[in-house]
């Protein structure tokens, strides 16, 4: 098969989430093969962080059958601007119904930033779905609180400059993908610091789980603290990347194809 075909975005599968958003689904590979569901991080997309990169056909190529959504408020999801339509719970139960959409009873996650925070969360939560994970670029577990909202606000409604160097890189974040509708990240944004988003350390998942972050991250020991927390982990340092460009890793690919595959 030309290795093209396999990195090539099919339309989109549309899955309903429980409040009535459409989630943009797509899939790779065979159904009989061991299904790997893959969840992009905050203002990315399926495409930006698992096709642009690699990993989907390193992925079938080592014998994986991929799923792959855009959570709501990205990529082709629908993108609510309200921010009581985003919390963890909501998350979480996307992927569980996009699993249960396609008949998934027992999958491999593979997350990364905001998509490695839920996955956390399915997998403490939903161990009867998910077997092994993979969780790169996660944090303490808050990393959306340190966005000053009302300067984001301010941004969007009138150009009032951002002063906020952590919300200034939130929102050159946001802006960097065609498409992306910085109403409904920052209602996302919005949604997540309604409720407390800290992984619960004493609850972890307890699945064999592999946390990696690269070296050049400033959540690099945050995310080493977080791995301490849960009994069945490894943890891999992503040479020479910061929190933007470790999905596109080569050594990132390989030991988080590896551990997958047990």
């Amino acid at each position: 098969m030309d290795l093209r075909e396999l990195t090539e975005m099919p339309d989109p599968q549309f899955v309903m989430s429980a409040e009535g958003h459409r989630i943009a689904t797509y899939s790779w590979g065979d159904d009989a093969d061991p299904t790997v569901i893959a969840v992009h991080g905050f203002a990315s997309s399926t495409r930006d962080n698992w096709v642009n990169t690699g990993w989907v056909r390193e992925l079938l190529e080592a014998g994986f059958r991929v799923i792959g959504m855009d959570q709501r408020g990205h990529g082709a999801s629908d993108k609510p601007h309200d921010a009581h339509q985003y919390s963890m719970r909501m998350l979480t139960d996307d992927v569980i119904a996009v699993l249960d959409t396609y008949l998934v009873t027992d999958a491999f996650y593979l997350g990364y930033s905001l998509g490695g925070r839920v996955g956390w969360q399915v997998m403490a939560d939903h161990p009867e779905h998910i077997s092994r994970g993979v969780l790169g670029g996660i944090p303490d577990g808050k990393p959306l609180r340190r966005l000053k909202v009302d300067e984001a606000r301010a941004f969007l409604d009138d150009g009032t400059t951002v002063q906020d160097k952590t919300t200034a890189r939130y929102v050159s974040l946001a802006s960097r993908l065609p498409g992306n509708d910085l109403d409904a990240l920052l209602a996302l944004a919005e949604g997540m610091n309604l409720a407390d988003d800290v992984p619960p350390v004493n609850n972890p998942p307890s699945q064999p789980t592999l946390i990696a972050t690269g070296s050049d991250d400033a959540i690099l020991e945050d995310s080493r603290l977080l791995q301490s927390s849960v009994p069945n982990s490894e943890f891999f340092e992503i040479p020479a990347r910061h929190h933007i460009n470790a999905p596109g890793s080569r050594a990132f690919r390989e030991a988080g194809i590896a551990f997958l595959r047990g």
